[in-house]
């Protein structure tokens, strides 16, 4: 694992907390590192309180934020003294954890502590990092773990068994720590967990995090081969059935979700592996990715319907065993296997499937590798533990701190004529009201229109059958369906009296203003009908229906076709 240390880019950080920013953000921005708010950094200093009085502080991550982009306020500031009594109790729930944490901030308005400030305030040294570095964790993760970690790393980092993340964790580290000289080691090995590394020097508490990944990395290598590649293979493809299995998990959670189809030579290679109904379903890396992906995703057979009903089946008697009174969440797979087509991740906004499709990527690549250097030994932790995290309220409240949801959110909306006028403010529209929009168009100013509103835009002929057939089909391909198509195209060709009306321009307004809407229904439809859960269609007319002018035949009476058209397709759906 490289570095990325820069000594000019450091001094643009100054202080013990602007450095503490920068080596945040070099671990943030390594996704073999942490993933989506993943991980936790701190930093200990002195500082005087609002009355002038020195104390001493512990800035720990927040809730909330991203090391990757983290800047000082995402940093709360905690009274050390407050921590380190917590640290002497002997049990300290989480509801009190939270508050006590809270009363101890020398700023109220700075975000929550992070659930590890404790276990951070108990590591004498100043910078403390962590991670969930996928190479520690693949060593952590097999029948071995324990003996591969000793292997690697000798006495240089302390070995913690897994237990609960928070007071548990921190009082098993304090405990830990008592046994050892803690500034004659470099560092915890947490199993089926992660990493800490820590040091008085910000850039030496980086580079120990780097260079101990990297000996793992060096470690898995040698045991896995020169020759270990992951395995590859070309998808087949089956995009109406990639509909029916997004239009069954959006029923199961109750909105519409996406759905992303990962179709890279290495995702079809892990989904065509023939152990891999085995393989995908031992549990996550990391049992905080649950919150995310569930425990294991749903593999989907030849009958997409029953591998749905049986994977909600199984979550059900997992809840079922192991609940001790909470109210079971929706169940749903968040991510699912399908063999020789690739993985699909779920989410209820494309920012949300891709949270998903980037932690299960991550996932999927280190348990083969895990699967290569230790065979047969990839294993994650128990049901039971894995239970725990999912459904413990400090996980679940960082997913609830999101708003009520925009009215279309979830939903793929395919919009014709949507470079300019009527169609771009329906886009536009759709688009703040949640839904992911394709915007389809003959300008070439289709793709910027839609990039400012956050859509895909589309350059095509919407009268060719195969530019439209195209451009639906990767709308599917991307998102996993449709479900409101708004059929807009239309021109208003020059003005003629009929004697004048040359062929030309009466069948350039019928191949628009109606054959290229007849187009878009016929390849639409069937997604629609297999895939979305509460399709719609919206075909825009004109007045020139009822109040023709002189001189507009070829745009009138295509118009009149079309209104006729969407009669009709009222009537067939």
């Amino acid at each position: 694992m490289k570095s990325l240390w820069s000594d000019s880019e450091a001094k643009k950080f100054p202080g013990d907390l602007g450095k503490r920013v920068y080596t945040s953000r070099l671990l943030g921005a390594n996704p073999e590192l942490v993933l989506h708010g993943g991980g936790n950094t701190s930093v200990k200093v002195r500082e005087k309180d609002f009355f002038g009085d020195p104390v001493d502080v512990l800035y720990v991550k927040g809730s909330g934020w991203d090391l990757g982009t983290i800047e000082p306020a995402g940093f709360a500031p905690v009274r050390m003294t407050a921590l380190l009594k917590m640290a002497e109790l002997k049990a300290l729930s989480d509801a009190e954890m939270v508050k006590q944490q809270r009363a101890a901030m020398l700023d109220p308005g700075a975000p929550n502590p992070s659930i590890e400030a404790i276990l951070h305030a108990v590591i004498p040294q100043k910078f403390v990092d962590h991670t969930h570095a996928n190479a520690v964790v693949a060593l952590t993760n097999h029948k071995d773990g324990r003996a591969a970690i000793e292997e690697v790393y000798g006495d240089r980092m302390v070995v913690i068994p897994y237990v609960m993340p928070g007071f548990v964790l921190a009082l098993e580290v304090a405990k830990a720590l008592k046994k050892v000289d803690p500034r004659a080691i470099d560092g915890l090995i947490l199993m089926n967990h992660g990493i800490f590394t820590f040091h008085d020097d910000a850039h030496r508490s980086y580079e120990l995090m780097i260079q101990h990944v990297s000996r793992a990395e060096a470690y898995l290598a040698k045991k896995t081969g020169k020759s270990f590649k992951l395995p590859v293979a070309k998808p087949t493809e089956d995009l109406a059935g990639l509909a029916e299995i997004r239009r069954r998990v959006s029923a199961l959670r109750g909105v519409p979700v996406i759905a992303r189809l990962d179709q890279s030579p290495e995702a079809v290679g892990f989904s065509s592996r023939k152990d891999v109904a085995s393989l995908a379903t031992r549990g996550p890396l990391t049992p905080d990715h649950t919150i995310r992906t569930k425990r294991i995703p749903v593999v989907i057979g030849d009958d997409i319907g029953q591998s749905i009903d049986k994977f909600v089946a199984d979550y059900t008697k997992y809840f079922e065993k192991h609940q001790k009174g909470e109210t079971m969440l929706t169940p749903d797979p968040r991510w699912a296997v399908w063999p020789g087509k690739g993985v699909i991740s779920f989410g209820s906004s494309v920012a949300e499937a891709d949270i998903v499709r980037d932690i299960v990527t991550h996932t999927w690549r280190t348990i083969q590798v895990t699967e290569a250097a230790f065979p047969g030994g990839w294993k994650a932790l128990p049901a039971a533990k894995l239970f725990e995290i999912e459904y413990w309220d400090l996980e679940q409240a960082k997913l609830k701190k999101s708003g009520s949801a925009p009215i279309h959110q979830g939903k793929v909306a395919v919009v014709t004529g949507s470079a300019a006028g009527i169609g771009f403010a329906c886009a536009e529209t759709l688009a703040e009201q949640g839904a992911k929009v394709i915007g389809i168009d003959l300008s070439p100013d289709i793709e910027a229109q839609m990039a400012s509103i956050g859509g895909v835009g589309i350059v095509a002929n919407l009268t060719q059958d195969d530019a439209v057939v195209a451009a639906i089909e990767g709308a599917v391909r991307d998102f996993g369906g449709i479900d409101i198509v708004v059929s807009n195209a239309g021109i208003f060709t020059a003005g003629a009296y009929l004697e004048d009306l040359e062929s030309t321009n009466w069948d350039k307004s019928m191949a628009v203003n109606l054959t290229s809407h007849q187009k878009l229904l016929k390849y639409t439809i069937p997604f629609l009908k297999k895939g979305a859960k509460d399709p719609a269609i919206v075909l825009v007319g004109s007045r020139n229906v009822n109040a023709p002018g002189a001189g507009a035949a070829s745009y009138s009476c295509a118009k009149a076709g079309l209104t006729q058209l969407c009669r009709v397709a009222a009537l067939e759906l």
